[in-house]
This record gives structure tokens, sequence and C-alpha cells, in this order.
């Protein structure tokens, strides 16, 4: 019920002429020699496929090989299989630079810091705290193997978050961007509704022919997407490109030499015959991968005869009848309306332990739907096994006769087996809570802050104010103006 989607477009090459691999070299003073022995690789101008912005990047920092991949996700070895391409969770850059680089640590700044406007990820973090520089891992995948492990950084952030924003400058890389070839199936809201998603970029020198007499850039970029039909709801093992993708191919890249679609129908067990192609390939192809015999269904893209009337292809992969004796009814539950229901009819072989398992993700509920004790957890219903159990002694009619109490709470159809409904102990999941005293303290605070701002505008607004006039003079006033009266002089 899984479908991987691994594309890995043509590389583009950038052509140089020094540096060499692992081939028989010409003589020692020959360019591609003197490259072979750790030197310079010269500057390269001609970007017909090439993005200029790598490329100037390339030569203006002295790289020698760059590794970039950027992941959503973890690759289930256990159940997907061997990924076609390793890549760790977050953003993953490793760069090995020309010698004539002097300060290799201002270099490596410098680049991550350019990666990162160009990808629109968050490289510009990477810095000492989190650069090492490995001595047995992360060798040269290109020419000039050198040992010089100096010239060699690696990073990793593995809180990097891959979204949309870095798929669309890795499509503008492309020759013919996302406008024709395999690109067009890359509709991001597809591709980021997945189990696992990895896209990466890989620039190296390579040699131009067997003789490796002359020399090339390669830039390859690679998309690894695995989509898991059972958790997406539909339940199916079957797949197409329209199903994953929500499109289907329609025309070739006008710049491709090649373009060819690879699908993978190894047989496991008995599942030779099972298994149905749909339209039927142009081509069938063997090869060992990662020690396993491997035949692939090959579509040629570039065959005329391969595109029907209406310009479309549709790679489809049909199973003839299921994979084995269990048919699987799978309801996906909707948020706040109704749960999940699996139902599975198996044939359980004796002495056997059957174990099934199902992959959740914790998600944070509203604050009122917690229960009073959140931290205790959540109850999940007991599972349901229903069997038909064969019965040790066969029950005769007479039995049933004389005892009818009996045959109506164990019930047996013929009297070879008997019908058991066993029920599983409740699970009690623990889901994120969050801080409730948080909620308390922020009302709390607000309520007091009201009280006291409303109670002094209540004062203010319904308090009554009086004027009152100034009073006459005391007791001391009066006699004094008594005693001047007496003498005659005008009162105070």
């Amino acid at each position: 019920g899984v479908g991987t989607a691994s594309l890995a477009l043509p590389p583009a090459s950038l052509e140089a002429p020094g540096s060499v691999q692992q081939l028989p070299v010409p003589g020692r003073d020959s360019p591609v020699a003197r490259a072979h022995r750790g030197l310079t690789l010269p500057t390269v101008s001609h970007y017909r496929l090439f993005p200029k912005a790598l490329g100037r990047l390339v030569a203006a920092l002295g790289v020698r090989e760059l590794h970039l991949a950027l992941t959503q996700g973890f690759w289930r070895t256990r159940y997907w299989g061997q990924p076609p391409l390793q890549a760790p969770a977050g953003a993953e850059l490793w760069v090995w630079f020309q010698p004539t680089v002097t300060d290799v640590d201002k270099a490596w700044k410098e680049l991550s810091n350019i990666l990162s406007g160009i990808f629109c990820a968050s490289l510009n973090f990477i810095d000492s705290t989190n650069t090492v520089i490995p001595t047995a891992s992360f060798k040269p995948l290109g020419l000039a193997n050198g040992t010089d492990h100096h010239l060699l950084r690696y990073a990793v952030l593995p809180r990097e978050v891959v979204c949309t924003e870095n798929l669309t400058p890795w499509k503008k890389l492309l020759p013919c961007g996302s406008k024709a070839g395999l690109a067009v199936l890359l509709k991001a809201e597809r591709l980021f509704h997945s189990s696992y998603h990895s896209q990466a970029v890989h620039i190296r020198p390579i040699c131009r022919d067997a003789s490796c007499l002359a020399v090339s850039w390669e830039l390859r970029q690679t998309l690894t997407v695995v989509f898991d039909f059972f958790s997406s709801g539909q339940g199916k093992k079957d797949w197409s490109l329209f199903k994953m993708f929500s499109r289907t191919l329609t025309d070739t890249c006008p710049l491709a030499s090649q373009s060819k679609v690879y699908v993978d129908i190894s047989p496991k067990n008995k599942e030779k015959e099972l298994l149905e192609v749909s339209p039927a390939p142009t081509s069938v192809h063997e090869a060992i991968v990662q020690g396993d015999k491997k035949t692939y269904a090959v579509y040629d893209l570039l065959s005329p005869s391969l595109f029907n009337t209406s310009r479309s292809l549709n790679v489809q992969l049909k199973w003839k009848r299921p994979q084995d004796s269990c048919y699987i009814h799978y309801q996906p539950a909707q948020d706040r309306r109704r749960p999940h229901l699996l139902e599975m009819l198996i044939q359980l072989p004796a002495n056997s332990v059957t174990k099934i398992t199902i992959q959740f993700e914790r998600a944070l509920l509203k604050w009122t739907e917690y229960p009073p004790d959140p931290n205790h957890g959540f109850y999940v219903g007991s599972s349901v096994l229903s069997a038909l159990v064969p019965s040790v002694t066969a029950m005769k009619d007479m039995d049933v006769e004389q005892s009818p109490l009996f045959a109506s709470l164990f019930p047996s159809s013929d009297g070879s087996s008997y019908f058991v409904r066993l029920y599983t102990e409740p699970l009690l999941v623990n889901l994120p809570t969050p801080d409730f005293s948080m909620p308390y303290n922020v009302i709390c605070l607000t309520c007091t802050v009201v009280a006291v701002c409303y109670g002094s505008f209540y004062n203010l607004l319904t308090r009554t104010f009086h004027v009152e006039e100034p009073s006459r003079g005391g007791l001391a006033k009066r006699l004094a103006n008594v005693i001047r009266k007496l003498r005659g002089v005008p009162p105070l």
C-alpha cells in the first residue's frame, strides 16, 4: 500500500577542460592527470543546461563537489525497503573545496549563505558550532579523489522544515522548469501530502567520455517521495501517476536527450503473475540494485507511439487479485465527526503470533475538548476479534434438543466449529497536554486588571460632587468683631 516515487532527472553537463575520475589517465603532465593529483579544476562558462547561479557559485568559491539535501520525514527501511538515495531528516550540506582555496572556513560560510538565498532555506545558520570535518566518510564522488580532508566541510540542520518555498527554486534549476517533461508531476500540494519527501542537488566533475581525455561538470537533481495510500484513505495497493501526483505526463522536455520512467515490477515471493502494468512498457530492464536483482518496466517518453491521441500518459499498476489472504476494509476518521474503522479478514495458522501495528500522529485538541483529568490520558476502545474455532468434539442434534440453554448461549452451525468473539483491553494513549495553569494565571490577571479599571471608572462616573461655600468665620472671629464694634473699629 505504499507507493515510492523517485524522480532522478537527467544530469545537465557543464563542459570544462580539466579533471579526472578513477579511470586510466593519460600522461603525467596532461591537464587531466594534474587534476587527478588534486590541482585546480578549470573555470567554466557554458550555461546552456547548467544554471548560471550554481555555475558562478562553483567558479567563484572554488567548489570541487557540492551535495545538498532537504528532507522532510524519516525513511522507514523496515516497511519501504532500502532508499534510492540516503538523506537525513532536515537539511544536509557537505562540500569539497579545491586546493587553491586558502581560507576554507570563510568560503564555507559564504557558500552556505548564498545557498540559503538560492533555495530559501535556513542554511545561513550553519557555523562552526554545527560544522565538522569528517576523515572516514564523505569521500569525493567525482574526479580527483583527494585525501586532504581539510578541504571538506559537513553540516546538518535537523530542525529544517521543507516546504513549497524550497521546492520552487529547486524546480527553476531544471532546463525546462516545471512546464514540460517529468517535472510537470511536481505539484506542491501532492508532494508535501506524503509520508516522506526529499529533494537534493549534487554537483561533481566527471569524465566526458570513456577515455577521460576531457571532463564536464555534472548537476544531478533528485526527488524521492513516498505515498501511503492506506493512510490517505484509499485502502488499495493500486496506484497510478494521476493518483499520486494529480497529473499525467503530457510531453517531454525539448532539451532532454533521454526521458524515461522506470517502474519496479520485481516479483516478491509469488507476486509475479499478480502485477499488471498499463499501458504496455516500451521495454523491460533488469539490473542489480543494492545487492538485489530488480526488474523494471521502462517507458521511453521520446517514443512517439507511447502517448495516446490525447497526448497524456498515465502509468498504472494494478493487482489482479489480492496479494495475500487478508481483505482489508479501512474507513478513515473525520475530524470530530467519526472514528477510524479497520476490519481485516485473515486466516491464522495454528501456534502462530500475529502482530498488527498502526502508525499515528499525536495532535493537540481544543482546550474545551480536554477532560477534567487530561494528564491521565485518553482511552481507545477495545478491539474485537471474531473467529470460528474448530470444535474438538462435534455436537450432536440430540444434545441440542436436550440442552437448549447451552445451544442458545454457544451456537454452532454444523457442530464442527463454534463462534467466539473476544475483546482486547482498552488502550490508554497519552496526548500532548497544554499547561492549564497558564490560562488560569492569565484569567486571574485579566480579571484583576478589569476589576481595578472598572472600579475606578465606575466611581468617576457615578460619584456626585458638591461645591461647599466658604464659611463666615468661627467663634473667635465673631468675638473679635464684637470687641472692634465696641471700640468703634470696622469689623474684620
